[in-house]
């Protein structure tokens, strides 16, 4: 074992000892078009693009699950490739996969796993500055965290994370894993996401003002049915609830990325549907915090297709969502993207009034902050 650890201890420094020092930048600094959608797979990208960039919009949002199975490096690139091409921001979730003496759930992340993602996206060509980053899913969910939540487990996994990506360059955009709003209290099974989120600071104290940002699966819980005309803990107004509790543990307010919410056509017509959500893009989801709205989901086969947005004979509310006025946003380009604009005449891009920033000073350095947190986990194994 102590083999193993000094092996991976000196692969973690090789790994950490040369990085970027760089800063993310608020979203908030330029023009942000706040329209997303949550996808399953690359190629929806063209799609997606259409719908949220559609009626005046420029660089919109996606969301997209990445496993750590799924290290495809040409795959990935052409994702990135083709957002920078479409102009969609894109926001990547990192994923475990299915538990191996548990199928019915999700393994928990291991810190070496972290590293593996930290190096495989930090090799990508990202079409903006910010690289957005979500860190896992609903871990307050026996489901989503090996069978068994733990406030304290995902909160040293989140506190590792930002050390090890923040290492590899600033330009990550930490963000806190959404937490599942219609979850109770049973033991073993599921934690409410405030208490998840007490329990988090508990454990690792000052954990919110070291992100950047907060994920909020704002569904209309109970049922994912409910009226957006009322507003609770639990409902389409969680995300407000959430950031005022994170304030009061703070002190600081949060940038907001709704990156899951919708109604289900099981629940309701499509009619109403589509009354909720103007409703709720109109009244309800205006804070001034939110980054952006990305509903789950784009399309899916028959597991998610009571949220789907484009299915085989209707498509009113990728309709809505296309239609609707947005803000032409110019979010700050990452290096890469400007060098196309000043090199490539035909870029798609040339024509893009973004706002760049000055040229930023590289830096090599030697980052020893995650290495003590990855030794003693190795140590305990």
């Amino acid at each position: 074992m102590k083999i193993l650890a000094l092996t991976l201890w000196i692969f973690t420094l090789l790994t950490f000892s040369t990085s970027r020092a760089y800063s993310a930048s608020s979203p908030f600094d330029t023009p942000n078009n706040k329209i997303g959608i949550h996808i399953l797979s690359p190629l929806e990208i063209n799609l997606a693009s259409e719908m949220v960039n559609g009626n005046g919009g420029d660089w919109g949002y996606v969301v997209i699950p990445i496993q750590v199975r799924d290290k495809d490096l040409k795959k990935w690139q052409q994702f990135m490739d083709d957002a920078r091409r479409l102009h969609v921001t894109p926001i990547i979730r990192i994923g475990t996969t299915s538990d191996y003496f548990n199928t019915v759930s999700w393994s928990k992340p291991s810190f070496y796993e972290i590293v593996d993602f930290a190096n495989f996206l930090s090799s990508l060509d990202w079409p903006t500055k910010n690289r957005y980053i979500i860190v896992f899913n609903e871990p307050n969910r026996a489901d989503e965290w090996g069978g068994n939540p733990s406030a304290q487990e995902y909160a040293e996994i989140l506190d590792f994370t930002v050390d090890v990506f923040k290492s590899k360059s600033e330009d990550f955009f930490i963000i806190s894993a959404g937490l599942d709003n219609a979850s109770i209290d049973i033991e073993g099974k599921s934690i409410n996401q405030y208490n998840f989120l007490r329990l988090m600071e508990q454990s690792i104290p000052g954990i919110f003002n070291k992100i950047d940002g907060m994920a909020s699966h704002s569904y209309p819980n109970p049922g994912f049915k409910q009226s957006p005309f009322i507003s609770t803990s639990r409902n389409i107004y969680s995300f407000s609830y959430e950031q005022d509790l994170i304030y009061s543990l703070s002190g600081r307010k949060l940038p907001i990325f709704i990156t899951e919410t919708g109604w289900s056509a099981k629940e309701l017509d499509k009619n109403a549907i589509k009354k909720y959500f103007e409703y709720a893009l109109n009244n309800v989801w205006i804070d001034n915090y939110i980054v952006t709205i990305s509903p789950f989901l784009l399309q899916a086969s028959e597991t998610y297709a009571e949220f789907s947005f484009v299915n085989s004979n209707e498509r009113e509310l990728f309709n809505l969502f296309q239609n609707m006025q947005k803000v032409k946003g110019e979010p700050f380009l990452s290096s890469l993207v400007d060098n196309v604009n000043i090199l490539n005449s035909e870029s798609p891009l040339q024509d893009n009034n973004s706002i760049v920033p000055e040229p930023l000073k590289e830096e090599s350095r030697i980052d020893l902050r995650p290495l003590g947190k990855i030794t003693k986990w190795l140590l305990r194994i």
